[in-house]
């Protein structure tokens, strides 16, 4: 396995992580009151679309050529980062 193969698993697995915490936090909602429900549906929303933008990048990434996927491999990393900061910044605040 290539390190652009293995970089490329584990960033779908990290992924696939927080997106999952993130349907867990969409479960807690659910049950809140709607005054709460109603912030954690906003945050959700944002925390979704940067989900999908990162899934968006991941795949370019995956087609990416052998001469280009080095630079997109560090903007990959700075969008998970800034995803899974954001995550968990919303989950210490509920």
């Amino acid at each position: 396995m290539t390190s652009r193969e293995t970089f490329i698993g584990k960033m779908k697995t990290e992924l696939d992580v927080l997106d999952a915490k993130m349907r867990t936090v969409e479960a807690q909602a659910a049950e809140a009151r709607a005054d709460i429900r109603e912030k954690y549906l906003s945050e959700m929303a944002k925390l979704r679309e940067q989900s999908r933008l990162a899934g968006a990048k991941l795949e370019e990434v995956r087609a990416a050529g052998e001469d280009s996927w080095e630079k997109m491999k560090a903007d990959m990393e700075k969008m998970r980062d800034a995803f899974t900061h954001s995550f968990h910044y919303f989950r210490s605040q509920i």
